[in-house]
């Protein structure tokens, strides 16, 4: 057979050869892309199912977002959250208070009205109106005691008749206002904690610059330690008493001392957890 007649055959079998070699390479590269992707069909599939199953985090129930997250919000080169207040501040003031002017709005759908005015200690270098707003934040929740549907809540001026006042006070005069209430707020010989004193919520400079260490040491924010906080404190002053950490793991209610201790509960700035009242064993 001449040459000229050969070369078709020739290339007919070459083409053959390279689609059976092209078919090979791109069976090998979907077979790797499985293996890196897992079988979830993304990066890593497999390591994160495992990074994932662990110990319940700290923080039961974080605060609520102000506004809803952009894609810019969660950028991973986000500043960490502030643990503690740098710098220092007073452990005395003047004993006397600067009372917040202004009204609030009326928080919690329905039932009894319950009024309230904030005020700061004089030479306590904190802004009055900045304490007033995160109270606010704190009772209007989420989460916060509001959420019952049987309670309401509504800063009023310094003047107005009121319910209760939230004080926010110098170590050593809460120490002072708490001790005329009945109640010591001493660890080791120092003012600590904050207290419920009759008609006054009082909550602890020092606690509302530094939160306490074991939140700091678990990098628990600090706007969370002040919800609880509040939280907690107003608690006492709707009528209710300490309770314990229902078991290891589980969010530590907010009527648990989790100032002084969590006792393996997670910690819990908010009364209500989905919807519902969240409670322990009484103390």
């Amino acid at each position: 057979m001449p040459s000229s007649a050969r070369r078709p055959g020739r290339r007919r079998r070459r083409f053959a050869l390279l689609a059976q070699l092209v078919a090979v390479v791109l069976a090998v590269g979907a077979a790797v892309t499985v293996i890196a992707e897992g079988p979830g069909g993304r990066p890593g599939a497999d390591r994160l199912a495992a990074e994932e199953i662990g110990p319940p985090p700290l923080v039961a129930a974080p605060l609520p977002p102000s506004a809803d997250p952009t894609p810019s919000d969660v950028v991973s080169s986000s500043p960490p959250p502030v643990l503690r207040v740098p710098g220092a501040f007073p452990s005395a003031g003047t004993g006397g208070f600067g009372y917040d002017t202004r009204s609030g709005p009326v928080l919690g759908r329905a039932g009894e009205l319950r009024r309230y005015r904030v005020a700061v200690e004089s030479g306590s270098s904190e802004v009055v109106a900045e304490f007033a707003e995160a109270v606010r934040v704190a009772l209007a929740g989420p989460g916060s005691w509001v959420d019952s549907g049987g309670l309401r809540l509504q800063q009023v001026p310094g003047s107005a008749p009121r319910d209760f006042t939230v004080f926010l006070a110098t170590a050593r005069t809460a120490g002072r206002m708490c001790a005329e209430g009945g109640v010591d707020i001493r660890v080791g010989g120092r003012p600590y904690t904050s207290c419920r004193a009759p008609g006054r919520v009082i909550i602890n400079l020092d606690r509302w610059r530094l939160s306490v260490p074991h939140f700091v040491s678990a990098g628990v924010p600090l706007t969370v330690y002040r919800t609880y906080v509040v939280n907690h404190e107003v608690g006492h002053q709707l009528g209710h008493r300490h309770e314990r950490c229902p078991g290891a793991g589980r969010p530590a209610p907010v009527m648990m001392q989790q100032t002084l201790f969590l006792d393996g509960c997670r910690v819990n700035p908010w009364p209500y957890l989905e919807g519902r009242r969240y409670a322990g064993p009484a103390l």
